[in-house]
């Protein structure tokens, strides 16, 4: 059951198991939700699963009064109008620069040609990042395995989240620059967080403690 009567937004993938473990200690039972993968919607715990990138969108539009997800989300989207509450912590990532290992081909790009291409599944990210730093970058958006794109040509290098490293240097890349920390967050529906402000405060606080 969910103590608390909210609709919580979890997402699938890497923040799962640790989103699930986080919402048991704090009274939800999860257990329908860990042995279901076909299922999304769980309404006996108030619970809704959907992929990372989706959390933000259905929490500002009140289809969901929380959610948990990357703090890539939140920044790729910062255009959504949702309250980022709480850092959980876990599910730690970093958001960086990356390029084949060498000479830095961007860096040469840009001396060159005063632009460097970038290849990301973070175009807003990468956008502003470069643009804060004052350097020119034409941002090509990807979809699938970012890390090829400087192999084939398509950018001099890449921006991407990584928690290990490993992906990249199995593809022969290495970290550049670092962009920011990535961890898994708690935001709250805009109306919500005013007209259930008592049990969102009481789901965020036990977190914390959690």
């Amino acid at each position: 059951m969910n103590p608390f009567g909210l609709t919580i937004a979890v997402p699938r993938g890497a923040l799962f198991g640790e989103t699930l473990d986080a919402l048991e200690r704090i009274g939800i039972d999860t257990a329908e939700v860990r042995e279901n993968d076909r299922k999304l919607l769980f309404e006996d715990v108030g619970i809704v699963t959907m992929r990372p990138s989706d959390v933000v969108t259905y929490v500002e539009a009140g289809a969901a009064d929380i959610g948990i997800t990357g703090k890539d989300v939140i920044m790729e989207q910062s255009e959504r109008q949702v309250f980022e509450l709480l850092d959980l912590g876990f599910g730690r990532c970093v958001m960086v620069v990356a390029s084949i290992a060498g000479p830095d081909r961007a860096a040469e790009a840009l001396r060159r040609l005063g632009v460097m291409r970038i290849a990301t599944k973070y175009p807003k990210i990468a956008a502003s990042y470069f643009e804060r730093t004052g350097r020119q970058a034409e941002i090509v958006e990807v979809k699938g395995s970012v890390e090829l794109a400087p192999l084939t040509g398509l950018a001099e290098a890449i921006v991407d989240l990584t928690a290990t490293g490993t992906t990249l240097r199995e593809n022969g890349l290495v970290v550049r620059e670092e962009i920011a920390v990535a961890t898994a967050r708690v935001v709250a529906n805009r109306v919500a967080h005013r007209l259930k402000a008592d049990a969102i405060d009481e789901v965020v606080e036990q977190l914390r403690a959690g």
